[in-house]
């Protein structure tokens, strides 16, 4: 197992939040790089221009980061080096495609404009602010982050009918979505929920009783790793 780990953020970003915690539950610690959302040149000399998002993992010389928007394998690097198989179990292969699917497309474009409807206007420094806004505009429209603030109550809603499947499953009384130990959907949720909720910019209702519980035991958990 690798101590020597590195991860390159956005703290507020739910896919690092995800990779984070998944490391975390393997035992390790990991040094946390907080790259600037305004500038990415530090994520392009590492990987020599072939990527400017988040995350990127180091470990030790070896440079891991997604090749596309829907791949996962950073997670599977950690699975292989680190967990154990404890992300990917055979029993989830297939179903875990379908639900993280659902997760990073419906659920997380939706949750992430709860967010930044909050927090990208708090940002102070105005070059930083201004280079996030033309970021997300030439992607989603000029004057979208004005427009998700005015519709900040009804996103908050469809976020929420988004999440309640969730709730459902874990209602059943299972510990996590797949069995009795959490696989990278559980963590993969636990970074959207981190997001929406990020800087308290929006709070779980209360109504989500088994969400809010799975939330606390995945923010501990530990794996028994073989040594």
């Amino acid at each position: 197992m690798t101590s020597r780990l590195k991860i390159y953020q956005f703290a507020h970003s739910p896919f690092c939040i995800a990779i984070v915690q998944a490391v975390r539950a393997a035992g390790i610690e990991p040094e946390l790089v907080h790259v600037s959302n305004a500038d990415r040149s530090e994520i392009i000399r590492l990987t020599g221009g072939a990527y400017y998002q988040v995350p990127v993992l180091a470990d030790g010389d070896r440079i891991i980061y997604e090749s596309s928007p829907d791949s996962q394998e950073i997670a599977a690097y950690l699975d292989e080096h680190c967990l154990s198989g404890f992300l990917f179990p055979a029993h989830t292969k297939g179903w875990q495609t379908i639900v993280n699917g659902y997760i990073e497309n419906e659920v997380e474009s939706v949750t992430f404009k709860v967010n930044d409807a909050v927090l990208i206007p708090e940002i102070d420094d105005v070059v930083a602010r201004t280079l996030v806004v033309r970021h997300k505009e030439r992607k989603f429209g000029v004057g979208c982050i004005d427009h998700w603030a005015r519709e900040r109550e009804n996103l908050f809603r469809q976020a929420v009918r988004l999440i309640f499947p969730f709730e459902q499953v874990l209602a059943q009384g299972t510990p996590f979505l797949f069995g009795t130990l959490p696989v990278y959907t559980d963590f993969l949720l636990f970074g959207i929920l981190e997001n929406f909720t990020f800087h308290e910019a929006n709070e779980l209702p209360k109504g989500l009783t088994a969400i809010r519980a799975w939330r606390q035991r995945l923010a501990g958990f530990r794996y028994e790793l073989p040594h």
